[in-house]
């Protein structure tokens, strides 16, 4: 059974920094990619930040310079580093990957930028 956790959400002030965990079950995270969506409220869900099974990333022009996606193969672990987080950067982020055409989402963990 596929799960995935996120956490690491929370309370900053704007110019803060957070950093995001997705730790899987049931698969590994250096075979496929995985991406960080976030959803603010009353809007669509967006695409953050990619990390291809060889390593390589991409991210939306609202996040570049500032986000960082990374992943530890041995504790099958993603990982989005936030900083200088602006206000519009509050949502629930959530982890996702993608097996066999079946999308897999975690719970999703609350950010909150303060201005």
């Amino acid at each position: 059974q596929v799960q995935l956790v996120e956490s690491g959400g929370g309370l900053v002030q704007a110019g803060g920094s957070l950093r995001l965990s997705c730790a899987a079950s049931g698969i590994f995270f250096s075979t496929r990619t995985t991406g960080w969506y976030r959803q603010a409220p009353g809007k669509q869900r967006e695409l953050v930040a990619t990390i291809s099974r060889g390593g390589t990333t991409d991210y939306a022009d609202s996040v570049k310079g500032r986000f960082t996606i990374s992943r530890d193969n041995a504790k099958n672990t993603v990982y989005l580093q936030m900083n200088s987080l602006k206000p519009e950067d509050t949502a629930v982020y959530y982890c996702n990957t993608v097996i066999s055409g079946v999308p897999y989402w975690g719970q999703g963990t609350q950010v909150t930028v303060s201005s």
